[in-house]
């Protein structure tokens, strides 16, 4: 056994797991019209990536050995990015962008199935879309046009999951949404209960919007009133001035009103704030969902807060988006960076770190430029705004090659150094692309001051400005973002620069899951910011050809590395104590984590937080409120229950240990464990995974 690694070793040098070179060339190896390989291997697939990024490039013969050097190097740009750059002979109506945001579906027929349209050009493309759906009113609520009452949002759901299911996207990838809704809407017990139906909105994730009026009120076991604004027939009938502005929530008319003491929403039924707290917290720890947006503060902590209001969030969360907004992603590979893995002194290769971040910056600027957006609305917001999301991948496995336990002190003061870092170089070339380039357009304009700013930036008054003044928008994203606010504690020169001169984006970073560019081009690397799910696990995978998903066995990179490089036929059991997965880290220390990276992240976080099936629902409960207390922007757990549903990673033993119960058309029953092999309509699946495609409705339709 080698106790100590090479002179320099490189992770490159673990060979590629089977199915991560499975995964690569289903999902990102380029293929023609007949099937047949365009890209010879992984190194091919970065060449044409390479090449087509420079080419936006004034001198793209300067800038591609750049560009090759960093993707060679652990910048990974997001799997639209890998699938479709440089893919125009084959795929000439695809997007490089994975984030988009409907725009506002305002609350009438038309407009709903307009957005229906809108929705299935965007997933056509291949970028996933999020919509908030509490502007359309409550079930039974009165339609005037109709003269009746209305189904409610869920049944126009109801309609996009089924669109999303038809038109899937392009690329070989199921489509993907997410469903925001208010948490003072009147139906939002039927969205919080929404997916307990089989099959019923599986095209979604499940998000609710959750303010911090809601959660002072379930601290203070308060009334909350569930309400929708008035229509404006209703209004007509209502005599402002009898109207006096209370305290919430004592308002007896019937009526809540906005900051200027208007009447807004008329109040359809009121509850105890607790109890729908507790039947939020209830769903998510049978269910895992809805996820918790705390969008307060997200509009709070929002770069172009002057300027954009934020109600939706891309698919999995990490770029909340204002109307029509779009994102573009990419990750780097953390474990790229480990020097002496599990050796003596492993340490983490800061300057080339730096330098991939300054390269990687630019690449993904560019990108906007190759957008393929279909809509106008999206082509226009990412033009004037220029967003990216920046993030990283294999945390988890860096942390175990450091020899750092995940949730550990050690591990919080390395997830928060590698995430400032990536935020100051970051802006730092923001600062340069846009003295090269020019700023992002939504910078040059100028932003008369509102009563509204005025009261969320307190700091402008202060500094002699009034309402109606008109100040630019690069003043406002630098000087007065509570974000920029927090880089200039550490670059304040660098800030002062970016208020003179703007910055060529408006944010830059984002940590996305990771799922299939980990497996694949990340060798097995865990999930963005995650701990490695298990050590040795199963997969499940969409196949073409195959009626349900395939299980794949797949081992984490950490444990591929170190059967490398220390003992070749190590197992789970001889592992050292560093070596964590997701469920041993505490739910609070997950938080933590999150919240350590947080701070630098100018979007937001893709995390989940692991909690043990035997976990105890008050504790369980505590856990958001802590990420209230945390500031984060958002919290989603997750919890082993196969009553409920059957994961994309799954342990061994917890199929083992599960029993799936079949019913034949004669009445009988069969029971079998989910790790349990059966031959249906001629084709072998596990128990589990044919169990999920029956009662889900997917059978026969990958």
């Amino acid at each position: 056994m080698r106790t100590t690694a090479k002179d320099t070793p490189s992770i490159n040098e673990v060979p590629m797991q089977g199915p991560s070179l499975d995964i690569w060339d289903a999902k990102y190896r380029l293929k023609d019209r007949h099937g047949d390989p365009l890209d010879a291997d992984p190194a091919a697939t970065r060449e044409r990536v390479a090449k087509a990024l420079a080419a936006v490039e004034a001198d793209p013969q300067a800038w591609l050995p750049r560009f090759r050097w960093a993707l060679d190097n652990g910048a990974i740009p997001a799997g639209r990015i890998v699938a479709n750059a440089g893919a125009e002979s084959v795929k000439p109506a695809v997007s490089l962008i994975n984030c988009t945001v409907s725009r506002t579906i305002h609350d009438s027929m038309r407009d709903i199935l307009e957005a229906v349209v809108d929705a299935g050009m965007t997933l056509k493309s291949g970028a996933g879309i999020g919509y908030d759906f509490s502007t359309l009113r409550h079930k039974g609520a009165f339609v005037f046009g109709a003269g009746a009452g209305t189904n409610g949002p869920l049944a126009f759901m109801d309609i996009y999951d089924k669109m999303c299911f038809t038109v899937a996207s392009a690329g070989g990838r199921r489509g993907a949404q997410m469903a925001t809704f208010d948490v003072g809407h009147p139906d939002v017990r039927r969205f919080i209960e929404a997916k307990r139906e089989a099959g019923r909105l599986r095209q979604f994730n499940l998000s609710l919007l959750i303010t911090d009026e809601f959660m002072e009120a379930v601290r203070a076991d308060a009334d909350w009133p569930l309400a929708f604004p008035l229509h404006p027939a209703e209004k007509e009938d209502v005599d402002d001035s009898e109207l006096v502005y209370r305290d919430w929530p004592a308002i007896e008319e019937g009526y809540t009103l906005d900051a200027e003491g208007r009447v807004a929403c008329r109040i359809v039924e009121v509850v105890r704030a607790r109890a729908l707290w507790d039947t939020i917290m209830r769903s998510t720890y049978d269910f895992a969902e809805p996820g918790f947006i705390l969008i307060d503060q997200v509009n709070r902590m929002n770069n172009n807060w002057f300027c954009e209001e934020i109600r939706a969030t891309n698919p999995c969360g990490e770029q909340p988006l204002p109307p029509e907004g779009a994102c573009l992603l990419g990750s780097i590979d953390l474990t790229r960076f480990v020097l002496e893995p599990f050796g003596e002194a492993p340490r983490f290769d800061w300057p080339r770190y730096r330098e991939v971040v300054a390269v990687f910056t630019r690449m993904l600027d560019d990108v906007v430029e190759l957008s393929g957006l279909p809509l106008e609305g999206q082509r226009r917001e990412i033009e004037a705004k220029r967003r990216h999301g920046m993030g990283f991948l294999g945390l988890g496995s860096a942390m175990t090659m450091l020899k750092l336990p995940y949730g550990s002190p050690e591990s919080l003061a390395f997830t928060e150094e590698v995430s400032r870092v990536m935020a100051v170089e970051g802006w730092k070339q923001g600062l340069e692309l846009s003295r090269e380039k020019g700023m992002a357009p939504i910078l040059g304009e100028a932003f008369e001051l509102t009563p509204r700013m005025l009261r969320e930036r307190p700091e402008l008054a202060r500094d002699g400005y009034q309402v109606g003044d008109r100040l630019p928008g690069r003043l406002l994203h630098a000087r007065y973002s509570r974000y920029m606010q927090k880089i200039a504690e550490v670059e304040p020169e660098l800030v002062a620069e970016l208020a003179e001169h703007g910055a060529r984006f408006t944010h830059h970073s984002s940590i996305a899951p990771t799922g299939t560019i980990s497996l694949s081009l990340g060798n097995n690397a865990s999930n963005g910011i995650e701990p490695s799910f298990s050590h040795r696990y199963y997969r499940n995978v969409i196949r073409a050809g195959r009626k349900t998903k395939e299980q794949v066995e797949v081992v984490s990179l950490e444990l591929a590395a170190y059967r490398h490089w220390v003992a070749p036929e190590a197992v789970e059991s001889d592992l050292p104590d560093y070596f964590v997965t997701a469920d041993a880290v505490s739910p609070a220390r997950h938080v933590a984590v999150q919240a350590a990276a947080q701070a630098w992240v100018d979007s937001a976080i893709s995390k989940t937080v692991n909690v043990p099936t035997d976990f105890a629902f008050s504790d369980f409960k505590d856990l958001y409120l802590e990420a209230y207390d945390s500031r984060l922007k958002g919290c989603t757990t997750f919890r082993f229950n196969p009553e409920a549903f059957q994961g994309v990673l799954v342990r061994e033993e917890d199929l083992r240990n599960t029993t799936y119960v079949f019913e034949l058309e004669n009445g009988e029953t069969v029971e079998l464990a989910g790790n349990e092999t059966v031959i249906y309509e001629g084709e072998e699946h596990t128990a589990a995974n044919l169990y999920e495609a029956l009662k889900e409705g997917t059978y026969g339709k990958w």
